[in-house]
């Protein structure tokens, strides 16, 4: 089988296991928005970015590491997991030991001890699934995604629709739905047979942690960009000078971001499989013009992926935010389209990101990753006091389009491949030109959308075509 078709069917098995309960989970905001006000909503999403920024710190990233030495065949399986446990039970131990520390942030006190454990539960459900899908067992993996999801779903329609526990109930369902998700696919992968303590190699470990650590911050520095705006725009918008401020403001700017995540969904399913191929197509003598093949397509996808999003942007929002419980929600879709464009950008930086990890790289991610962070904050503090959830919006799009730029250069040192920067330019001007339509309503604003996504689909359909021709040749 020719690899372009191993990585088609890979992607179709983890977009089978993974489109509805993205979907179910896209849902869920419609929930959340009906039972919590913007400003309970805003406790809630920064319960959720505190927990995504604690779990790499706890598991060190190790389960970056599962991923790249485990499909690689010059390490044993047992070693490689082992390794990575350890290293978990550890990086588990010290936050436990640590964890009072949390109740000095006050915003989040009196959930902490929930917290810890949605910490804990998660790590140890990404490592189970994690070494599931470097065994191969991507079946495996691409059902337990469908599993988790609709427990959460279920756990959440108990906890916070019929039990109104609010944040509680949303830490609470993803605790139990973590749980029962790893729990499964360690029982039914036999993780156990991989395990001892025995199968602890040093010097394996001394090179997993060389290449994990180097993430920590990566990963910190990404959530930094995303938790920097909700905090400058609750601290810096005056409620003097904008018509929603504060936490209302942050719980806004947070549910406008959920549909852009689409985007991010349909490059999640796609980097399930790629990271296999990346690795396991590393010694290719034709690495370059895989990778060429690849990332053409995948750019093609993405931007009319992000087109049909904008367009279709006031639907979805009605789908996905429910504005019974707090009016502010209803502007919540005028910050949606430049946002989708800040997402796309964030899949292309994943993309270089992924030649860091095949070839081991990993410092340059994190330091590349600074350059967003950085931009990101100092335009925060400029842009918002004067611009509002606007000038979140823009500081977003602006430290992520630096990012490209500096990987753009940087990670096709080590993997060089052809990018078209006509084509990518004018894909981009389409999409402002949509963002413009959608937030400003010129005259005929449907038929300006449908024009943008006929242009864009004509220049992106080569490379579509090309795609299906190298999948279907034998």
């Amino acid at each position: 089988m020719n690899k372009y078709k191993t990585l088609a069917l890979n992607t179709a098995v983890f977009a089978i296991g993974s489109f509805g309960s993205k979907i179910l989970a896209f849902l869920l905001n419609r929930l959340y928005t009906a039972n919590m006000d913007a400003a309970v909503y805003n406790t809630k999403e920064i319960l959720e970015l505190c927990a995504n920024f604690l779990i790499p710190i706890v598991s060190f990233s190790i389960t970056d590491a599962v991923i790249r030495y485990g499909l690689d065949k010059n390490y044993e399986k047992q070693n490689v997991f082992s390794n990575a446990v350890t290293v978990l039970l550890f990086g588990a131990a010290g936050f436990l030991l640590l964890s009072p520390l949390l109740l000095l942030y006050t915003d989040i006190r009196p959930y902490v001890w929930l917290l810890v454990g949605y910490v804990c539960i998660s790590c140890f459900r990404q490592i189970s699934t994690q070494f599931a899908r470097a065994r191969g067992m991507v079946r495996l993996f691409a059902l337990d995604g469908i599993f988790c999801t609709l427990t959460m779903f279920l756990f959440n329609l108990l906890l916070i629709g019929w039990l109104d526990l609010g944040v509680t109930g949303f830490l609470l369902s993803v605790m139990l739905s973590d749980f029962c998700s790893g729990l499964s696919v360690w029982l039914i992968a036999k993780h156990g047979a991989f395990f001892s303590f025995r199968y602890v190699d040093k010097e394996l470990l001394s090179v997993m942690l060389r290449f994990s650590l180097p993430l920590i911050p990566t990963a910190l520095l990404w959530l930094i960009t995303g938790f920097s705006d909700r905090l400058f725009i609750r601290y810096l918008m005056k409620p003097e000078n904008f018509e929603i401020a504060g936490a209302d403001a942050a719980g806004v700017y947070g549910a406008a971001s959920k549909v852009p995540n689409l985007i991010s969904m349909v490059s999640t399913i796609f980097f399930q499989a790629w990271n296999i191929s990346a690795i396991t197509e590393n010694d290719s003598a034709e690495r370059s013009a895989f990778y060429t093949k690849v990332y053409r397509a995948y750019q093609a996808v993405l931007f009319l992926a992000a087109g049909c999003i904008i367009a279709l942007v006031k639907p979805l929002s009605a789908i996905l935010i429910d504005t019974s419980k707090d009016p502010a929600y209803e502007a919540a879709y005028l910050y949606t389209p430049v946002l989708v464009i800040s997402v796309l950008l964030m899949c292309f930086n994943q993309f270089m990101s992924s030649i860091y990890t095949v070839s081991k790289h990993t410092r340059n991610s994190f330091w590349t990753s600074i350059v967003a962070a950085a931009a990101n904050v100092l335009l925060n503090a400029v842009l918002i006091p004067r611009y509002g959830i606007f000038g979140a919006i823009a500081a977003t799009f602006v430290s992520y389009f630096l990012c490209y730029l500096v990987r753009l250069v940087d990670a096709r040192r080590f993997i060089p491949f052809r990018i078209s920067h006509l084509q990518f330019a004018a894909n981009l001007m389409l999409l402002f030109w949509m963002c413009t339509v959608i937030i400003y309503t010129p005259p005929l604003p449907v038929l300006q959308l449908s024009i943008a996504l006929a242009v864009m689909l004509l220049l992106n359909l080569g490379a579509l075509l090309d795609t299906v021709k190298k999948i279907l040749k034998r």
